[in-house]
Order: C-alpha cells, then sequence, then structure tokens
C-alpha cells in the first residue's frame, strides 16, 4: 500500500461497499431459509411436494390429452383402434362403483 490519502479513501470505499454487500446477502431470503438445519428440510421437503404434485398432474393431463388426440384418429386403423381400447378402459374406470 501506499501512503497516497487518495488511495486509501478509495479503499475504504470499496471496503465499506464491500459490507454493505456481504450484510445485503446475510439478509437474502436463500440464505435466512438455509441458515437453520431444519428449516433448510422442511424448505426442501415442501418443495419436493410441490415439485412431486406438479409432476404428477402435468403427466395427468398430458397422458389424457394424448389419449384423446389419439382416439380422434380414425383413418389409421391400428392406432385409432387401440386409442378406442384405450378410451373405453379409461370411461369403464370412471363408472365403476369405488369399492
Amino acid at each position: 500500500m501506499t501512503d497516497n490519502p487518495s488511495e486509501s479513501d478509495r479503499l475504504t470505499a470499496e471496503i465499506v461497499i464491500l459490507r454493505e454487500e456481504i450484510d445485503k446477502l446475510n439478509k437474502h431470503r436463500f440464505v435466512v431459509a438455509h441458515d437453520s438445519y431444519f428449516r433448510m428440510l422442511g424448505y426442501n421437503f415442501l418443495r419436493g411436494l410441490a415439485m412431486g404434485l406438479g409432476t404428477v398432474v402435468g403427466a395427468t393431463i398430458l397422458v389424457s390429452v394424448a389419449a384423446f388426440m389419439l382416439a380422434q384418429i380414425n383413418f389409421i386403423p391400428i392406432i385409432g383402434d387401440w386409442a378406442t381400447i384405450i378410451a373405453q378402459e379409461i370411461e369403464a374406470s370412471r363408472t365403476e362403483p369405488s369399492r
């Protein structure tokens, strides 16, 4: 380091800015949520539940739309018959009384 006062003032100002940024980071939601081991476990558990539910709902919608679209294809006999059978099975399972 030099004895130049402007160099010292500049370094002091940069250290103050760095401290302010570190304080902002320490107060950030992610750091606060992962500060405690149990809080982190709870956060990741809820995140996993939401991801699992979203995956199941999304796959259900995608498969039902795909089965409906395939059931509409009648000009390709193999695929159309196969999709019609799947649609009939789905309708049969909906109308069966639950046990």
